[in-house]
């Protein structure tokens, strides 16, 4: 089951992110309204997934840096009502996986997750499978 933090200021989203990601079959670890108290989750429970409301990455905050450095393999999810060509450009470029609509939608919130996880999955089994396939130079017996 993977785990989640959710990082919302509105206690309303949080609830109803929370309930649908449940109903989804992930485990969610924690919930908070400040990306402190959000950042002190990750530590305790090191999540493989974040949702992180817009206006929290947005509060000068360098927060989605930050995961990206100390939790590289966690993906984020950047949760907002609004999203255009430039914010979405702006989050992918600072490592956002993908992207959250309020109001939710059960089955879209959970498809966009399961998405992004199966492609994450797919570039990992595909980095593998190269690294498998590369031969490796100075065996013995190679001349």
């Amino acid at each position: 089951m993977l785990k989640a933090v959710i990082i919302d200021s509105s206690a309303v989203a949080r609830g109803l992110l929370n309930t649908v990601l449940l109903d989804g079959g992930y485990d969610v670890v924690g919930q908070s309204h400040t990306c402190a108290a959000g950042l002190a989750l990750l530590i305790k429970f090191n999540p493989h997934i974040v949702c992180i409301a817009r206006e929290q990455m947005e509060s000068g905050e360098d927060v989605v840096q930050e995961i990206k450095t100390k939790w590289p393999k966690t993906l984020i999810f950047m949760v907002s009502s609004e999203f255009d060509a430039a914010t979405i450009q702006a989050a992918h470029a600072m490592g956002v996986s993908g992207f959250i609509v309020k109001p939710f939608k059960a089955d879209t919130v959970l498809n966009t997750i399961r998405n992004v996880v199966i492609a994450m999955v797919k570039r990992q089994r595909a980095a593998m499978a190269e690294k498998d396939a590369a031969p490796d130079a100075g065996e013995p017996g190679d001349a």
